[in-house]
């Protein structure tokens, strides 16, 4: 858990961990009969008398008006537009939805058999055998759009009793409720590689008592994806326990149960952590099923708003001041929650973003490689990652952690680094193979792959099914489809219970299972930067910063980097030579010149231009160094280099001889001539000018050559 301890690497106390940004969007349009959710476009929706009103909320929130659409007057149950926006589908009644062509204006109506079955709901699908899915109380219709004639033809009835259901196109995965507790549930992924049937499975519940059968509703099963993999979380209130599913092609594998500790809860998803809302306290609690540990991310803290205009007495505002000050209630009755990160507050119409406040996170822990290793699967906001994981590094060395701490913070940000260079340095349009996730990530069965969300650029997002219970749409299911690296486990730890289903249903999984694909576009600004951080952003913005504040440690500092250079190597980088100057220069000032000829020997200081400067800087008090800097330029080929050193220690005359040998024509024959003069002998400056009208014939024509010839004759 991350915020066992609260300090030391930032401004303890924080007062949350998530938040909500004002302004929010403003959709209070007076006379509607409530706003819908379409989750494949992306669009609010607020139908009016004789119009649709919508909002596009990506990449951000919107703060201009509406976009509408004319249509015909009625009653509105439930909007989706088309994949193409080019239709717009409106479920009219629990009997009939109306299809409208938005360029010709042109309707037509899909009606169910009023005296046996009702439309549950209806979502549009990028499947190649059809485009639009009715749900209804005995089955689903597969449904084929022809544009030319605005017609739709049936292709396939699925006939089974249907309670409920919960659809997300993020996921492609529809599950189907029945059964008289609505515990049993048939599923389909329809995506763009076809129609894959998931195993019937139940979800299991607590009974309160002996004789008592709860009924499972659907406000307490959502569907989320984290790290691209698709969860179901169930709700069981009377355990008050949320019950976590894994959907695997042939089988679906209870993987663990978090405790929620209320049993009125709303659930979201931002930046691939699960948050738990406590609606009567009022909290939210974090979960990342990435950690080792089911354990909460930190302690359940308040859900606050961001950017009111008391913002400066913020850290003192009560919730209540905070509602006042936007004008509606934190968590109040109206408030719906759009999975993954969207809250609707129907009764003031208002729409907001949830959000993580990772500086608050980092700040609670003084666990810094664990905090680090949550930092670094964080992709929402790479900058602000990238800024606080070099302020933990930099405060970890000022303050002197043990150096094993910092070795193992180092590991952490070298190895993210490192997976971002194999998988192709995190450009856009550059995918993680299934070989690759198998290699860093794993799977929770092995041989028996999940059904996973993997990304395929420029496929459009579609809608899904109403709230059962209000007039918002509340099972979308947009996260972050980055896959991370994050271990999988189907077992609970440290205390949290797992069902001991979870071991007998392992076995079922099969060994020829295959991930399927959902197609979901790429998240707008998923790959507009990397969280990982070079080894050259090390040194620059960690090392070279606290090198002047440890000039009183030096062997500590030079532990540390050790430690980097291990890390680098272990995880196959190259460390910029400046970080081997700057070790160099640590070990001299403790006197270290042994270690240093043993590192350069040993090639742990890698052999570069810089380094070889630096040792023969370092050898002015120690001769034995400058050796060492003198033969790293000679066999690095540094010719030039190596005969202007020759000149600066008074061997010319060495330098001469190996001028001639390599050709370095680069030096000029003023600096030979002047240590000749320097040295009062006759026979060094001829054998200089004769060197030199040899090897350069222009040289006779230079005043160098009358000058020092002149020398010369006064010399003899």
């Amino acid at each position: 858990m991350l915020g066992n301890q609260i300090g030391g690497l930032g401004t303890p106390g924080a007062l949350s961990h998530a938040y909500v940004q004002h302004p929010p969007l403003r959709c209070d349009i007076p006379d509607i009969p409530g706003l819908f959710y379409d989750d494949a476009n992306k669009f609010l929706v607020a139908p009016t008398a004789d119009r649709i009103l919508y909002w596009k909320i990506v990449p951000s929130l919107p703060s201009g008006p509406p976009n509408s659409d004319p249509v015909n007057d009625g009653p509105v149950l439930s909007v989706r537009y088309s994949l193409d926006h080019k239709v717009i589908g409106i479920q009219r009644s629990r009997h009939e939805i109306e299809f409208r062509n938005r360029e010709t204006g042109e309707t037509c109506s899909k009606k169910c058999r009023a005296d046996s079955e009702t439309i549950l709901g209806f979502f549009w699908t990028d499947c190649p055998t059809c485009d639009v899915i009715l749900v209804k109380t005995s089955g689903l219709d597969l449904l084929a759009y022809d544009p030319q004639s605005h017609a739709f033809r049936l292709v396939e009835s699925k006939k089974f009793n249907v309670s409920w259901y919960l659809y997300t196109h993020e996921s492609r995965l529809i599950l189907l409720a029945s059964g008289m507790q609505c515990t049993m549930f048939t599923g389909y992924q329809f995506s763009a590689g076809g129609i894959v049937k998931i195993p019937k499975f139940e979800m299991m519940m607590s009974k309160s008592e002996a004789n008592n059968k709860p009924v499972l509703a659907a406000d307490d099963v959502h569907i989320v994806t984290v790290y691209g993999r698709i969860y179901c979380l169930q709700l069981d209130r009377v355990s008050m326990t949320l019950n976590l599913y894994r959907f695997y092609r042939d089988a679906v594998v209870q993987q663990c149960t978090l405790p929620t500790y209320s049993s009125r809860i709303a659930v979201s998803a931002v930046d691939n952590i699960i948050m738990v809302h406590q609606i009567d306290a009022k909290v939210v609690i974090l979960y990342d099923v990435s950690l080792d540990s089911y354990a909460p991310v930190s302690a359940p803290l308040p859900l606050l708003v961001r950017g009111l205009p008391s913002n400066s007495r913020q850290a003192s505002q009560t919730a209540d001041s905070q509602s006042s000050a936007y004008g509606g209630t934190i968590y109040g009755e109206g408030w719906n929650f759009l999975i993954p990160d969207l809250i609707c507050d129907a009764e003031n119409g208002l729409l907001w973003k949830l959000h993580l406040d990772l500086e608050a996170i980092a700040a609670s822990s003084s666990d810094a490689p664990s905090v680090l290793e949550f930092l670094q699967r964080r992709k929402s906001d790479p900058s602000m990652v990238k800024t606080i994981c070099l302020a933990i590094a930099r405060t970890i060395i000022l303050e002197r952690r043990p150096v094993s701490t910092v070795a193992k913070a180092m590991d952490v940000l070298l190895d993210s680094y490192s997976r971002l260079m194999k998988m192709g340095g995190g450009l856009p349009g550059v995918r993680r193979t299934h070989e690759q996730n198998q290699q860093l990530g794993g799977q929770p069965v092995e041989g028996s792959p999940v059904i996973s969300q993997e990304t395929s650029p420029g496929t459009t997002v579609s809608p899904v099914n109403p709230d059962q219970a209000g007039g918002v749409t509340n099972r979308s299911a947009q996260s972050n489809s980055g896959v991370d690296h994050g271990a999988d486990r189907v077992t609970g730890t440290s205390g949290y219970r797992t069902s001991d289903a979870v071991n007998k249903r392992q076995q079922v999984v099969g060994e020829d299972s295959r991930p399927l694909s959902s197609g979901t576009s790429m998240q707008h600004g998923q790959h507009a930067g990397s969280v990982a951080i070079s080894p050259v952003e090390m040194f620059q913005s960690v090392f070279a910063v606290v090198e002047d504040e440890m000039m009183g440690d030096p062997a500590y500092l030079a532990a540390v980097i050790m430690e980097f250079l291990r890390s680098a190597s272990k995880a196959g980088l190259k460390a910029p030579s400046n970080l081997y100057v700057m070790m160099a220069t640590l070990l001299a000032r403790s006197n270290r010149y042994a270690e240093i000829a043993l590192f350069v020997s040993n090639k742990i200081m890698e052999p570069s231009k810089e380094l070889a400067v630096q040792l023969m800087e370092i050898g002015q008090q120690h001769p034995p160094t400058r050796k060492l800097g003198l033969d790293m330029l000679r066999e690095r080929g540094l010719h030039h280099d190596y005969v202007a050193a020759l000149l600066q220690d008074g061997y010319f005359l060495e330098a001469l001889r190996y001028a001639r040998k390599y050709k370095v024509i680069t030096v000029q024959p003023a600096l030979f001539l002047e240590k000749a003069v320097a040295n009062n002998s006759a026979q060094n400056l001829a054998a200089v000018l004769s060197f030199f009208c040899e090897f350069t014939p222009s040289f006779k024509s230079t005043s160098d050559f009358g000058r020092y010839r002149h020398i010369l004759s006064e010399m003899v």
